[in-house]
């Protein structure tokens, strides 16, 4: 059973979400927050597997929310999945820093944000190739310049290779063709790199990639 938690100031907002969700056989509300404060305390009393988190929220923002979740360990089982109106706006990459597993339009459809929420339970992070790519193209015009990363250093070329190739926007499938490896192969590569990184998940690791100096902007 995937638990589920919805962070927005707006009623109806949350109300259709969890009617929507709820409905799935597989999933169950595990409660609801109208501001960011609510929502850091709806992820350490109940520990939704996913935690929808809308940005612009009164007493606590969502990207100080997330930020604070993450920051936690005891909560590193909480996957924070940022709602934006607007596909690429300037919160996303705030979010990701802050330690969010990706991101949604509001305007998603049911079957998307179903398919999301399972895809975040899983383990994965919410960034396509595809969507990973139009973050990068945005990102590379924040990214002025590579700053200290911890553990970076500690990564083999291997594994390094692997983060950079993830930071461009390649899918699994990719790398290993580009490597000529094994999916599996590139998933021990990654899962290594995000404990040497203290990555929570792969659209961390695009982060790092950047901000780690393994690829550059507009590469």
């Amino acid at each position: 059973m995937i638990r589920v938690g919805l962070a927005d100031d707006q009623e109806l907002v949350r109300s259709g979400f969890a009617a929507l969700l709820a409905a799935e056989e597989d999933m169950q509300i595990a409660g609801q927050a109208a501001n960011g404060e609510e929502a850091v305390w709806l992820a350490a009393r109940e520990r939704p597997d996913v935690l929808l988190m809308d940005v612009r929220m009164p007493v606590l923002d969502g990207i100080e929310a997330t930020r604070r979740i993450a920051g936690r360990p005891e909560l590193a089982s909480v996957h924070v999945v940022i709602l934006t109106t607007f596909e690429l706006d300037e919160y996303i990459f705030e979010g990701l820093r802050a330690g969010a597993a990706g991101f949604l339009l509001k305007d998603t459809d049911a079957a998307e944000l179903i398919r999301a929420v399972r895809v975040v339970a899983g383990g994965d992070a919410l960034l396509s190739p595809a969507v990973t790519r139009r973050v990068i193209a945005e990102f590379s015009t924040h990214a002025r310049r590579a700053r200290p990363v911890p553990g970076v250093s500690e990564l083999t070329p291997r594994e390094r290779e692997v983060v950079g190739l993830i930071g461009r926007g390649l899918s699994n499938e990719e790398i290993a063709s580009q490597l000529y490896v094994s999916q599996s192969t590139v998933k021990t590569h990654a899962g290594r790199a995000m404990t040497k990184l203290a990555a929570r998940d792969r659209a961390q690791l695009v982060v790092a990639a950047y901000e780690g100096g393994l690829v550059q902007p507009g590469a």
